[in-house]
């Protein structure tokens, strides 16, 4: 197909910037799970959308941050790696001014910038969130960026979607000339496991907020798809540290863990078109987020 163009575009940035609330943006489709809290994602989440122009292959990453735990140490190596493996590089900054009208850019994100640069890599800095700020402070921001010899400054609001038609079509005409890799109804490569897993994650997280640190995981025990009774049945462990943060998840007379299954049970529902049971368990596996094998077993594996 003369002119047709298809290529990757990884997505970083720190933590909590709004790379996951982008992805589901500009696919018009939920396939990253979001919260209020940073780094709720932890893998590589990827997601395609296709134009008649153009097949733009998005991946979502964890958020840039200093890595101590084994999890946090993978989820940067995830982001890292991303970065070179991919036609174009979104690096997603905070719209905002201080209260002197100082701008900063983060030491990580500085680095990244110049890493990018040296390596010449197709860059384009995106600040969100500009719904939050008067359009009179974007100047200072975008004004900082500048110093680093990329592309373009595009900013958005992935929350409203201003500037995310823009950013679309400044995206696909960065992208190679070639065929589309993907058939065209795909949205992401990712088994329905994994998101069933990663809605369920993203209930706890909005379901307990700051009552329960990042040490949980959750996994799929068991899948049963039920055709002749137009059903799905899933049974599904949330994994946590210490038993102390066992009660917390089960709650009191187990209403925590029920109006988690309530909740994630209607997305996956929506998800998979069809009735969902699901059953969840909680388990104590000590410090699993300061062991790598213990990392794998959860299904991070790099």
């Amino acid at each position: 197909m003369d002119g047709h163009r298809c290529g990757f575009i990884t997505l970083v940035g720190r933590p909590n910037v709004g790379k996951s609330t982008l992805l589901n943006r500009l696919l018009g489709e939920k396939i990253a799970i979001t919260s209020p809290r940073p780094q709720t994602t932890r893998n590589r989440i990827p997601g395609v959308l296709t134009r008649p122009d153009a097949q733009l292959i998005f991946v979502d990453t964890p958020g840039l941050h200093h890595a101590k735990r084994a999890l946090n140490r993978f989820m940067v190596e995830v982001a890292e790696a991303a970065l070179w493996d991919t036609d174009v590089v979104v690096v997603m900054v905070e719209s905002g001014v201080g209260g002197d009208g100082a701008v900063g850019i983060s030491p990580l994100i500085r680095e990244t910038l110049e890493k990018l640069q040296a390596r010449q890599k197709r860059t384009f800095i995106v600040p969100n969130k500009i719904d939050r700020i008067p359009r009179d402070q974007l100047l200072p921001v975008m004004a900082t960026y500048a110093e680093f010899d990329f592309a373009e400054i595009l900013p958005v609001s992935a929350q409203s979607g201003d500037g995310v038609d823009r950013l679309l079509d400044v995206l696909a005409s960065a992208l190679p000339e070639g065929p589309a890799l993907y058939p065209a109804d795909a949205l992401t490569d990712l088994p329905e496991r994994f998101i069933a897993a990663e809605m369920i994650r993203e209930k706890l997280f909005l379901s307990l907020e700051d009552e329960l640190p990042y040490s949980t995981a959750v996994t799929i025990s068991s899948w049963k798809d039920m055709s002749s009774r137009g059903a799905v049945e899933i049974e599904a462990t949330v994994h946590v540290e210490r038993e102390s943060q066992k009660g917390i998840v089960i709650g009191k007379g187990g209403q925590m863990i029920k109006r988690v299954g309530t909740a994630a049970r209607l997305d996956l529902s929506q998800l998979l078109d069809t009735q969902v049971h699901l059953t969840l368990f909680v388990r104590v596996d000590k410090r699993w987020t300061h062991n790598e094998s213990s990392l794998r077993k959860m299904g991070y594996e790099s």
